[in-house]
């Protein structure tokens, strides 16, 4: 079995922000020599997310409104652990709404994604260095 790891770092303009991560991920999995197998991309913040949807800036816009009228509304005042003197509650709700990472199929040599399908990576409390794991396993 081969494996080939890889971190990638951010650091977002925006508090909150979705970046399409998806070429630097298939990258990896080329630079790996991985033909048939997975890749891990996961968030190594409790604070950002890793998943797989559509590459449609419309839809990015509804997963931020969702996220801020519906799931965990950006309002310190709110949440208890904000109590410790931290303002980013919601920004761990979020994390574990979208969830922290993925596993995505490899075929081939190549991300194996159905049509619409890419790797985003959300930060829900940016504007500070932080970290994705790109693990690839496989033969």
């Amino acid at each position: 079995m081969k494996s080939h790891t890889h971190y990638l770092w951010f650091n977002t303009k925006r508090r909150q922000e979705i970046l399409d991560i998806t070429d630097v991920v298939a990258e990896q999995v080329g630079a790996s020599g991985v033909r048939e197998g997975l890749v891990l991309v996961s968030a190594m913040h409790i604070t950002a997310s890793v998943f797989v949807n559509d590459h449609e800036s419309g839809l990015w816009q509804d997963i931020l409104d969702g996220l801020e009228g519906t799931i965990a509304p950006w309002a310190p005042e709110r949440y208890r652990h904000n109590e410790t003197g931290e303002d980013n509650a919601a920004a761990h709700l979020r994390s574990l709404t979208i969830g922290h990472e993925v596993l995505v199929p490899i075929t081939d040599g190549k991300l194996d994604l159905g049509p619409w399908q890419r790797v985003f990576y959300g930060e829900w409390d940016g504007q500070r260095k932080k970290r994705v794991i790109v693990k690839v396993l496989g033969a």
